[in-house]
């Protein structure tokens, strides 16, 4: 729940024609099953299934009409980073199966980029998908995404810090390749680490504004993963929590306040190049027009702060829970004025706020979630915070900085994990080919 990051819709696909799917260069056999896929958003099913999802999207059509081009999967930055957050979320972490080796590693990503790009603009996953194939053998596509559109779809990949290096030494050949900053985040006040909910050597971010279009792509690139890496954990996300467009009006978490008032947008360019990529002078340069992904699942002690005063929430957080204003005055969008007593000097507002940690910020595309109750009936609910920066030392700042936040007492983190974000891919590449050049 930090404050000072910012989600930013998508400059780097979001307006762009549909780009047709390319096979990757040396893609494997499951790849090469879909050579022979159409451009565009047209053919939501291909051969034999196309009557079926014709059927089967009858039932959406209104909504397919008035939805958004699909967002490229190829481009300079991978899409979901700067996208217009979409309003659901299934985050997934795989660690590499044992004895697996470079080759593996190399065509499971080629496989997923392959998948990625056809999914992401509404097609299924091969040629054949979920209907087409022959009858006597599993379809390549589970089907459960017949006839939907796109929805928005992004698909981000991410690399951990075990893939480059483990308890089994250099897997992989990429060891010297490792950016310094891609550790282990240390631990931090108030941390309660669930270890088989944290970390992975990868992970995908699946967004769309369909909740069955982003689990249907998780399924798939699980599916596809068979016998190169296993799915350690995930997480389903919805009601998106920071705003990434100017226009867009600021979303609620589940405490009931405006988050991410003072997030990054897509379209200040500079402020993106400062905080947010990876650039050509940083280290590795392989890495450059990427970024760092920090993923904290944060429970919130929900009954507890229902219980709590309402002029106590607002001292907690420093802004007015109806407006979302500053308690130093104006509206929401009102600079704080952290010169007076008005604002708290240990609430969240001015412990995360730029002005207070030499002018670092992060750009967030965070997620309420909400996983049934626990053993004594409460909400296990809380917020999937996602950030983006340019350097994880950015992060680890601010987090150190909030150990005084007087919001502690209501939530608890028991998640944890932090990835290298590639480039984009090239048309005819795929996700992470620079680290194998």
């Amino acid at each position: 729940m930090n404050e000072p990051g910012t989600d930013a819709a998508a400059g780097d696909a979001s307006s762009a024609e549909p780009a047709a799917a390319s096979a990757p260069a040396g893609l494997s056999r499951r790849g090469l099953l879909g050579l022979a896929i159409g451009g565009g958003v047209a053919g939501l099913a291909v051969g034999a299934g196309a009557g079926l999802a014709g059927g089967v999207a009858l039932g959406r059509a209104r909504a397919a009409a008035g939805a958004q081009d699909p967002y490229a999967f190829f481009g300079d930055h991978q899409a979901g980073i700067t996208t217009a957050v979409q309003d659901h979320l299934h985050f997934a972490s795989f660690d590499m199966m044992p004895r697996t080796d470079r080759d593996d590693l190399i065509s499971l990503l080629q496989d997923w980029s392959y998948a990625a790009s056809r999914m992401t603009q509404g097609l299924e996953v091969s040629a054949t998908g979920a209907v087409g194939g022959p009858t006597e053998q599993p379809p390549e596509d589970t089907g459960e995404a017949l006839g939907l559109p796109a929805a928005g779809l992004t698909l981000t990949f991410g690399f951990g810090p075990g893939l480059f290096e483990n308890e089994d030494g250099d897997r992989y050949g990429i060891a010297a390749l490792r950016p310094k900053g891609l550790e282990r985040l240390p631990a931090f006040l108030g941390d309660d680490l669930d270890p088989q909910g944290s970390h992975g050597d990868l992970c995908i971010q699946a967004c769309a504004d369909d909740p069955q279009v982003a689990v249907h792509a998780i399924r798939n690139l699980s599916r596809i993963a068979f016998g190169r890496a296993r799915l350690r954990w995930s997480q389903l996300g919805f009601g998106k929590t920071s705003r990434t467009t100017a226009t867009a009006a600021t979303p609620r978490n589940l405490f009931g306040f405006k988050d991410g008032t003072a997030n990054i947008l897509a379209d200040d360019q500079k402020a993106l190049d400062a905080h947010v990529w990876v650039a050509d002078e940083d280290e590795p340069s392989w890495l450059a027009g990427g970024s760092y992904l920090v993923a904290r699942k944060i429970a919130m002690l929900i009954e507890t702060w229902d219980r709590v005063r309402l002029a106590e929430q607002d001292t907690i957080i420093g802004r007015d829970k109806g407006e979302g204003a500053p308690l130093s005055g104006g509206d929401e969008f009102t600079a704080p004025n952290f010169s007076g007593t008005s604002i708290d000097a240990n609430s969240h507002v001015r412990l995360a706020h730029p002005e207070q940690n030499d002018g670092i910020r992060i750009l967030r595309r965070g997620y309420n979630y909400v996983d049934g109750n626990n053993d004594l009936g409460r909400l296990d609910a809380g917020l999937f915070f996602l950030s983006y920066q340019r350097d994880p030392a950015h992060f680890i700042t601010l987090q150190r900085r909030l150990s005084t936040d007087r919001l502690n007492e209501y939530i608890r983190h028991v998640g944890s994990g932090i990835w290298a974000i590639p480039r984009g891919a090239q048309p005819g590449s795929y996700i992470g080919a620079e680290l194998f050049a």
